[in-house]
Protein backbone atom coordinates (compact mmCIF):
# COMPACT_ATOMS: atom_id res chain seq x y z
CA UNK A 1 0.00 0.00 0.00
CA UNK A 2 1.55 3.39 -1.08
CA UNK A 3 1.90 6.09 2.01
CA UNK A 4 2.29 9.37 0.27
CA UNK A 5 4.78 11.65 2.74
CA UNK A 6 3.42 14.87 2.99
CA UNK A 7 6.44 16.83 4.15
CA UNK A 8 4.92 19.87 5.72
CA UNK A 9 6.80 22.62 6.79
CA UNK A 10 6.90 26.28 5.98
CA UNK A 11 8.53 27.81 3.23
CA UNK A 12 12.11 28.15 4.25
CA UNK A 13 12.20 24.90 6.48
CA UNK A 14 14.75 23.42 4.40
CA UNK A 15 12.06 20.66 2.42
CA UNK A 16 13.68 22.01 -0.66
CA UNK A 17 17.39 21.30 0.09
CA UNK A 18 16.09 17.37 2.14
CA UNK A 19 14.44 16.73 -1.36
CA UNK A 20 18.27 17.37 -3.05
CA UNK A 21 20.21 15.31 -0.25
CA UNK A 22 17.69 12.45 -0.35
CA UNK A 23 18.31 12.38 -4.48
CA UNK A 24 22.18 12.83 -4.20
CA UNK A 25 22.19 9.53 -2.42
CA UNK A 26 23.95 6.89 -3.51
CA UNK A 27 21.16 4.12 -3.92
CA UNK A 28 19.32 2.43 -6.51
CA UNK A 29 16.35 4.58 -6.51
CA UNK A 30 15.12 6.72 -9.45
CA UNK A 31 13.33 9.95 -9.13
CA UNK A 32 10.36 12.24 -11.10
CA UNK A 33 11.09 16.21 -9.75
CA UNK A 34 8.11 18.11 -10.22
CA UNK A 35 8.15 21.56 -9.84
CA UNK A 36 6.00 24.11 -10.68
CA UNK A 37 8.37 26.53 -12.52
CA UNK A 38 11.16 25.88 -15.30
CA UNK A 39 13.76 27.56 -13.81
CA UNK A 40 13.87 25.43 -10.50
CA UNK A 41 14.24 22.58 -12.90
CA UNK A 42 17.87 24.17 -14.02
CA UNK A 43 18.62 24.36 -10.58
CA UNK A 44 17.72 20.32 -9.36
CA UNK A 45 20.14 19.19 -13.05
CA UNK A 46 22.94 21.76 -11.40
CA UNK A 47 22.62 20.36 -7.94
CA UNK A 48 21.68 16.70 -8.05
CA UNK A 49 25.46 15.98 -8.83
CA UNK A 50 25.48 12.27 -7.91
CA UNK A 51 22.88 11.22 -10.40
CA UNK A 52 21.64 12.69 -13.64
CA UNK A 53 18.57 14.44 -14.12
CA UNK A 54 17.11 15.06 -17.60
CA UNK A 55 14.04 17.62 -18.67
CA UNK A 56 11.52 16.14 -21.72
CA UNK A 57 12.53 18.82 -24.18
CA UNK A 58 10.80 19.01 -28.15
CA UNK A 59 13.15 18.46 -30.28
CA UNK A 60 14.06 16.91 -33.77
CA UNK A 61 14.64 13.25 -34.37
CA UNK A 62 15.19 11.94 -38.02
CA UNK A 63 13.43 15.01 -39.20
CA UNK A 64 10.57 14.41 -37.11
CA UNK A 65 9.80 16.99 -34.18
CA UNK A 66 8.79 14.80 -31.02
CA UNK A 67 6.99 16.72 -28.21
CA UNK A 68 7.28 17.41 -24.72
CA UNK A 69 5.22 14.11 -24.06
CA UNK A 70 6.82 11.81 -26.85
CA UNK A 71 10.05 13.45 -25.17
CA UNK A 72 8.75 12.09 -21.52
CA UNK A 73 7.73 8.92 -22.56
CA UNK A 74 11.00 8.45 -23.82
CA UNK A 75 13.25 9.19 -20.97
CA UNK A 76 10.55 6.94 -18.57
CA UNK A 77 11.04 3.96 -20.81
CA UNK A 78 14.90 4.28 -20.53
CA UNK A 79 14.62 4.77 -16.89
CA UNK A 80 16.29 8.29 -16.70
CA UNK A 81 15.58 10.78 -13.41
CA UNK A 82 14.01 13.24 -14.85
CA UNK A 83 12.59 16.74 -13.66
CA UNK A 84 9.76 18.13 -15.45
CA UNK A 85 6.87 21.19 -14.66
CA UNK A 86 3.36 20.36 -12.66
CA UNK A 87 1.69 21.41 -16.68
CA UNK A 88 3.53 18.60 -18.18
CA UNK A 89 2.60 16.14 -15.45
CA UNK A 90 -1.00 16.91 -14.98
CA UNK A 91 -1.23 15.68 -18.64
CA UNK A 92 -0.38 11.87 -17.65
CA UNK A 93 -1.97 9.50 -19.52
CA UNK A 94 -2.53 5.57 -19.78
CA UNK A 95 0.88 4.95 -21.57
CA UNK A 96 2.45 7.77 -18.96
CA UNK A 97 1.25 6.02 -15.86
CA UNK A 98 2.10 2.53 -17.46
CA UNK A 99 5.96 4.02 -17.92
CA UNK A 100 6.16 4.83 -14.20
CA UNK A 101 5.03 2.08 -12.24
CA UNK A 102 7.40 -0.47 -14.97
CA UNK A 103 10.19 1.99 -14.26
CA UNK A 104 9.38 2.03 -10.25
CA UNK A 105 10.08 5.49 -9.60
CA UNK A 106 9.95 7.68 -6.57
CA UNK A 107 8.26 11.14 -6.99
CA UNK A 108 8.85 14.32 -5.45
CA UNK A 109 6.23 16.80 -6.27
CA UNK A 110 7.17 20.56 -5.06
CA UNK A 111 4.20 22.01 -4.10
CA UNK A 112 0.67 20.36 -3.80
CA UNK A 113 -0.61 20.98 -7.14
CA UNK A 114 -3.94 21.44 -9.49
CA UNK A 115 -6.18 18.50 -9.03
CA UNK A 116 -9.82 19.72 -9.98
CA UNK A 117 -11.37 22.10 -12.07
CA UNK A 118 -14.15 23.54 -13.73
CA UNK A 119 -14.34 23.23 -17.28
CA UNK A 120 -15.93 26.32 -19.06
CA UNK A 121 -18.08 24.55 -20.61
CA UNK A 122 -21.83 25.06 -21.05
CA UNK A 123 -24.51 23.01 -20.31
CA UNK A 124 -25.97 22.57 -23.63
CA UNK A 125 -22.51 21.76 -25.08
CA UNK A 126 -22.54 19.27 -22.28
CA UNK A 127 -25.45 17.87 -23.34
CA UNK A 128 -24.87 18.17 -27.08
CA UNK A 129 -21.53 15.89 -26.32
CA UNK A 130 -23.13 13.42 -24.16
CA UNK A 131 -25.22 12.78 -26.79
CA UNK A 132 -23.19 12.60 -29.71
CA UNK A 133 -19.74 12.17 -28.59
CA UNK A 134 -19.14 11.14 -24.98
CA UNK A 135 -20.01 8.53 -22.11
CA UNK A 136 -20.37 8.33 -18.65
CA UNK A 137 -19.18 5.02 -16.62
CA UNK A 138 -18.17 4.32 -13.65
CA UNK A 139 -18.13 7.89 -12.65
CA UNK A 140 -15.74 8.97 -15.31
CA UNK A 141 -17.11 10.59 -18.51
CA UNK A 142 -15.31 8.75 -21.38
CA UNK A 143 -14.45 9.13 -24.84
CA UNK A 144 -16.74 7.40 -27.35
CA UNK A 145 -14.06 5.99 -29.85
CA UNK A 146 -16.54 3.67 -31.24
CA UNK A 147 -18.47 6.45 -32.55
CA UNK A 148 -15.49 8.18 -34.18
CA UNK A 149 -14.92 4.66 -36.21
CA UNK A 150 -18.68 5.47 -37.84
CA UNK A 151 -18.46 8.96 -38.37
CA UNK A 152 -14.78 9.84 -38.18
CA UNK A 153 -12.32 11.54 -35.96
CA UNK A 154 -14.17 14.15 -33.88
CA UNK A 155 -12.10 17.43 -35.23
CA UNK A 156 -14.85 20.48 -33.67
CA UNK A 157 -13.92 22.74 -30.74
CA UNK A 158 -13.93 20.91 -27.98
CA UNK A 159 -10.31 19.31 -28.61
CA UNK A 160 -8.89 19.31 -25.07
CA UNK A 161 -12.79 17.69 -24.06
CA UNK A 162 -12.08 15.39 -26.38
CA UNK A 163 -8.30 14.76 -24.50
CA UNK A 164 -9.43 14.59 -21.06
CA UNK A 165 -12.10 12.48 -21.74
CA UNK A 166 -9.21 9.81 -23.65
CA UNK A 167 -6.96 10.53 -20.61
CA UNK A 168 -9.95 9.77 -18.18
CA UNK A 169 -9.32 13.15 -16.98
CA UNK A 170 -13.38 14.34 -17.01
CA UNK A 171 -15.99 13.58 -14.22
CA UNK A 172 -19.81 14.87 -14.49
CA UNK A 173 -20.76 16.92 -11.11
CA UNK A 174 -25.00 17.96 -10.89
CA UNK A 175 -25.45 16.72 -14.29
CA UNK A 176 -24.25 19.74 -15.80
CA UNK A 177 -20.72 20.65 -15.01
CA UNK A 178 -18.12 19.19 -16.50
CA UNK A 179 -14.81 19.00 -13.91
CA UNK A 180 -11.14 18.11 -14.89
CA UNK A 181 -10.04 15.59 -12.43
CA UNK A 182 -6.24 14.55 -12.16
CA UNK A 183 -6.19 10.46 -12.27
CA UNK A 184 -5.94 8.79 -8.60
CA UNK A 185 -4.04 6.08 -9.08
CA UNK A 186 -0.96 8.20 -10.47
CA UNK A 187 0.10 8.45 -7.21
CA UNK A 188 -0.25 4.71 -6.11
CA UNK A 189 1.77 3.52 -9.48
CA UNK A 190 5.19 5.18 -7.72
CA UNK A 191 7.75 3.45 -5.00
CA UNK A 192 7.65 6.31 -3.25
CA UNK A 193 6.12 9.59 -3.02
CA UNK A 194 6.93 13.23 -1.35
CA UNK A 195 5.07 16.10 -0.80
CA UNK A 196 6.76 19.34 -0.17
CA UNK A 197 3.96 22.28 0.65
CA UNK A 198 2.85 24.09 3.54
CA UNK A 199 -0.57 23.93 5.47
CA UNK A 200 -1.28 20.36 3.41
CA UNK A 201 -4.70 20.32 5.48
CA UNK A 202 -6.22 23.35 4.14
CA UNK A 203 -5.50 22.57 0.21
CA UNK A 204 -7.57 20.97 -2.17
CA UNK A 205 -5.22 17.92 -2.79
CA UNK A 206 -5.75 16.85 0.75
CA UNK A 207 -9.42 16.93 0.24
CA UNK A 208 -8.70 15.06 -3.41
CA UNK A 209 -6.56 12.27 -1.83
CA UNK A 210 -9.87 11.78 1.13
CA UNK A 211 -12.16 11.14 -2.17
CA UNK A 212 -10.34 8.95 -3.23
CA UNK A 213 -8.80 7.00 -0.26
CA UNK A 214 -4.96 7.99 -1.14
CA UNK A 215 -2.97 7.25 2.27
CA UNK A 216 -0.68 10.30 3.48
CA UNK A 217 1.43 10.87 6.54
CA UNK A 218 3.40 14.11 7.58
CA UNK A 219 6.78 14.90 7.53
CA UNK A 220 8.62 17.97 8.16
CA UNK A 221 12.39 19.35 7.32
CA UNK A 222 14.76 19.69 9.83
CA UNK A 223 18.28 20.21 9.99
CA UNK A 224 20.64 17.83 11.60
CA UNK A 225 24.49 18.14 11.81
CA UNK A 226 24.22 20.74 9.21
CA UNK A 227 22.31 18.64 6.84
CA UNK A 228 18.79 19.45 6.04
CA UNK A 229 16.23 15.49 6.11
CA UNK A 230 13.02 14.56 6.62
CA UNK A 231 11.25 13.19 9.66
CA UNK A 232 7.85 12.02 10.94
CA UNK A 233 6.15 14.77 11.94
CA UNK A 234 5.00 14.04 15.88
CA UNK A 235 2.16 16.51 15.81
CA UNK A 236 0.52 19.48 13.85
CA UNK A 237 1.52 22.87 15.73
CA UNK A 238 3.83 25.49 14.16
CA UNK A 239 4.34 27.82 17.60
CA UNK A 240 7.79 27.98 17.85
CA UNK A 241 7.72 29.24 14.30
CA UNK A 242 5.19 31.85 14.48
CA UNK A 243 6.71 32.85 17.78
CA UNK A 244 9.66 34.05 15.67
CA UNK A 245 7.84 35.53 13.00
CA UNK A 246 4.50 36.77 14.04
CA UNK A 247 6.97 40.14 15.46
CA UNK A 248 8.13 40.78 11.62
CA UNK A 249 4.50 41.03 10.32
CA UNK A 250 2.60 44.07 10.88
CA UNK A 251 -0.58 44.56 9.51
CA UNK A 252 -1.71 47.66 8.84
CA UNK A 253 -4.77 48.84 11.07
CA UNK A 254 -6.24 51.99 10.37
CA UNK A 255 -9.24 53.67 8.32
CA UNK A 256 -8.14 52.51 4.79
CA UNK A 257 -9.45 48.76 6.14
CA UNK A 258 -13.07 50.24 5.93
CA UNK A 259 -13.51 48.94 2.11
CA UNK A 260 -12.78 45.40 3.64
CA UNK A 261 -15.94 45.36 6.82
CA UNK A 262 -18.11 43.31 5.20
CA UNK A 263 -17.80 39.51 5.50
CA UNK A 264 -17.69 38.91 1.83
CA UNK A 265 -16.16 42.22 0.63
CA UNK A 266 -13.16 41.74 -1.75
CA UNK A 267 -14.17 38.60 -2.89
CA UNK A 268 -14.86 37.56 -6.49
CA UNK A 269 -18.09 38.14 -6.53
CA UNK A 270 -17.35 41.41 -4.91
CA UNK A 271 -15.31 42.56 -7.32
CA UNK A 272 -17.72 41.90 -9.57
CA UNK A 273 -20.78 43.86 -8.45
CA UNK A 274 -19.22 46.55 -6.55
CA UNK A 275 -17.52 48.21 -9.95
CA UNK A 276 -18.06 51.63 -8.05
CA UNK A 277 -15.90 50.83 -5.42
CA UNK A 278 -12.94 50.07 -7.63
CA UNK A 279 -11.62 53.17 -7.61
CA UNK A 280 -11.54 53.30 -3.76
CA UNK A 281 -9.52 50.61 -3.23
CA UNK A 282 -7.68 51.94 -6.18
CA UNK A 283 -7.15 55.08 -4.21
CA UNK A 284 -6.55 52.68 -0.78
CA UNK A 285 -4.01 51.22 -2.29
CA UNK A 286 -1.95 54.19 -3.54
CA UNK A 287 -2.09 55.76 0.06
CA UNK A 288 -1.03 52.95 1.54
CA UNK A 289 2.34 52.34 -0.75
CA UNK A 290 3.03 56.61 -1.25
CA UNK A 291 1.72 58.67 1.93
CA UNK A 292 1.33 56.11 4.65
CA UNK A 293 4.19 53.76 3.85
CA UNK A 294 6.28 56.19 1.46
CA UNK A 295 7.73 52.89 0.37
CA UNK A 296 10.19 52.96 -3.08
CA UNK A 297 8.84 50.71 -6.14
CA UNK A 298 11.02 48.17 -5.87
CA UNK A 299 9.84 47.56 -1.96
CA UNK A 300 6.17 47.57 -3.15
CA UNK A 301 4.17 43.88 -3.35
CA UNK A 302 0.97 43.48 -4.25
CA UNK A 303 -1.57 41.06 -5.48
CA UNK A 304 -5.41 40.91 -6.81
CA UNK A 305 -7.31 38.63 -9.13
CA UNK A 306 -5.68 38.76 -12.64
CA UNK A 307 -8.90 40.23 -14.55
CA UNK A 308 -9.14 43.17 -11.92
CA UNK A 309 -5.29 44.26 -12.13
CA UNK A 310 -5.86 47.18 -14.55
CA UNK A 311 -8.42 48.48 -11.96
CA UNK A 312 -5.99 48.07 -8.99
CA UNK A 313 -2.82 49.51 -10.51
CA UNK A 314 -1.40 52.36 -9.46
CA UNK A 315 1.66 54.77 -9.46
CA UNK A 316 4.53 53.76 -7.78
CA UNK A 317 3.55 49.70 -6.94
CA UNK A 318 1.96 48.44 -10.53
CA UNK A 319 4.94 46.77 -11.72
CA UNK A 320 5.31 45.10 -8.26
CA UNK A 321 1.96 43.10 -9.21
CA UNK A 322 2.56 39.15 -7.71
CA UNK A 323 0.00 36.93 -8.98
CA UNK A 324 -2.06 35.66 -5.61
CA UNK A 325 -1.20 32.00 -6.79
CA UNK A 326 2.70 32.36 -6.96
CA UNK A 327 4.16 29.43 -5.14
CA UNK A 328 7.61 28.21 -5.33
CA UNK A 329 9.88 31.33 -6.13
CA UNK A 330 12.54 33.65 -5.05
CA UNK A 331 12.22 35.88 -7.25
CA UNK A 332 10.39 38.46 -4.66
CA UNK A 333 12.31 37.83 -1.62
CA UNK A 334 13.75 41.82 -1.55
CA UNK A 335 9.70 43.09 -1.24
CA UNK A 336 9.14 45.01 2.21
CA UNK A 337 5.78 46.42 1.81
CA UNK A 338 2.79 44.74 0.51
CA UNK A 339 -0.72 44.71 -0.17
CA UNK A 340 -3.54 41.96 -0.06
CA UNK A 341 -6.49 43.03 -1.78
CA UNK A 342 -8.07 39.81 -2.36
CA UNK A 343 -10.76 37.82 0.12
CA UNK A 344 -10.13 34.30 -1.31
CA UNK A 345 -13.12 31.71 -0.82
CA UNK A 346 -12.88 28.13 -2.70
CA UNK A 347 -15.38 28.43 -6.39
CA UNK A 348 -18.71 27.25 -5.05
CA UNK A 349 -18.56 24.95 -8.05
CA UNK A 350 -15.49 22.78 -6.32
CA UNK A 351 -16.91 23.59 -2.71
CA UNK A 352 -20.39 21.98 -4.06
CA UNK A 353 -18.64 19.07 -5.40
CA UNK A 354 -16.30 18.03 -2.45
CA UNK A 355 -19.76 19.01 -0.40
CA UNK A 356 -21.61 16.13 -2.55
CA UNK A 357 -19.18 13.27 -1.76
CA UNK A 358 -19.50 13.90 1.62
CA UNK A 359 -16.01 16.15 2.10
CA UNK A 360 -16.70 19.70 3.89
CA UNK A 361 -14.04 22.13 2.77
CA UNK A 362 -13.00 24.77 5.56
CA UNK A 363 -12.74 27.75 3.71
CA UNK A 364 -10.90 29.80 6.42
CA UNK A 365 -8.03 27.66 5.82
CA UNK A 366 -8.10 27.55 2.63
CA UNK A 367 -8.07 31.14 2.31
CA UNK A 368 -5.04 30.87 5.03
CA UNK A 369 -2.69 28.94 2.96
CA UNK A 370 -3.38 31.22 0.05
CA UNK A 371 -2.77 33.74 1.54
CA UNK A 372 0.59 32.77 3.67
CA UNK A 373 1.96 31.08 0.71
CA UNK A 374 1.89 34.64 -1.29
CA UNK A 375 3.05 36.40 1.90
CA UNK A 376 6.33 34.16 1.94
CA UNK A 377 7.35 35.42 -1.23
CA UNK A 378 8.69 38.46 0.26
CA UNK A 379 11.18 39.23 2.35
CA UNK A 380 9.42 37.53 5.16
CA UNK A 381 11.02 33.93 3.99
CA UNK A 382 14.31 35.52 4.66
CA UNK A 383 13.16 36.46 8.00
CA UNK A 384 12.90 40.27 7.61
CA UNK A 385 10.22 42.12 8.66
CA UNK A 386 7.18 43.27 6.39
CA UNK A 387 4.43 45.66 6.13
CA UNK A 388 1.32 44.91 4.71
CA UNK A 389 -2.13 46.13 4.14
CA UNK A 390 -4.91 43.45 4.23
CA UNK A 391 -8.36 45.48 3.51
CA UNK A 392 -10.31 42.50 4.18
CA UNK A 393 -11.30 42.31 7.84
CA UNK A 394 -11.87 38.49 7.53
CA UNK A 395 -8.52 37.64 5.84
CA UNK A 396 -6.88 40.02 8.53
CA UNK A 397 -8.71 38.31 11.44
CA UNK A 398 -7.66 34.84 9.82
CA UNK A 399 -4.16 35.70 9.62
CA UNK A 400 -3.91 37.06 13.49
CA UNK A 401 -5.53 33.72 14.56
CA UNK A 402 -3.23 31.96 12.70
CA UNK A 403 -0.24 34.01 14.19
CA UNK A 404 -1.66 33.30 17.88
CA UNK A 405 -2.58 29.91 17.36
CA UNK A 406 -6.66 30.37 17.50
CA UNK A 407 -8.36 27.78 16.12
Amino acid sequence: MTIVKVVDSIMGSGKTSAAINLMNRIDSNKYIYITPFLNEIARIRNVCTIRKFFEPKVYEKDGEKLFKFESLHKLLSEGKNIATTHELFKGATDETRELIYNGGYTLILDEAMEVVRELKVTPDDIEMLLKEWMYVKDGLVLWDTDKEKDKGVYQGKFQSVRRYALNHNLILHGGKILLWNFPSDVFKLFNDSYILTYLFPAQLQKYYFDLHGINYEYYRAINEDGEYKFIKKDDYTDTEVKNKIKSLIHIYDGVLNNIGDDEYALSKSWYINKTHLHKQLKNNTLNYFNNIMKSKSNDNMWGTYKDYKPKISGKGYTKGHVSITARSTNEYQHKKVLAYTVNRYLSPILDGYFNSKGIRVNQDMFALSEMIQWIWRSAIRNNEEIHIYIPSKRMRRILNNWLEDVN
